[in-house]
């Protein structure tokens, strides 16, 4: 899919109640599974254009990042995520984020 530039995109930011990647992995495997199907089926349609996990420092909570094409596309993806739905996630906020290669 290719997507076409723009000069703004929405940077979603959670922190979630797990103490990694691995963590959530042990503990969680089912809502890993679920979201990892809904953020593939959103990044098919083309409203969720980047997701991942923040790898690094075992003094922190897992943090997780997703970039959107609109603010509406970004508050989507929070409100339907397994992990907010079901409590696990501490903090969330969405910024806006300017493209430089536009």
């Amino acid at each position: 899919m290719i997507v076409p530039k723009q000069e703004v995109y929405y940077a979603v930011f959670l922190e979630l109640l797990y103490d990694s990647l691995d963590d959530a992995f042990s503990k969680a495997p089912d809502l890993i599974a679920v979201h990892r199907a809904r953020s593939n089926e959103l990044h098919v349609q083309g409203t969720l254009l980047l997701a991942g996990a923040f790898l690094g420092s075992s003094q922190e909570k897992l943090r997780t990042m997703a970039i959107c094409p609109t603010r509406e596309a970004a508050e989507e993806f929070v409100r339907g995520d397994p992990f907010v739905l079901n409590g696990m996630v501490s903090t969330w906020y969405i910024r806006e984020w300017a493209n430089l290669f536009i």
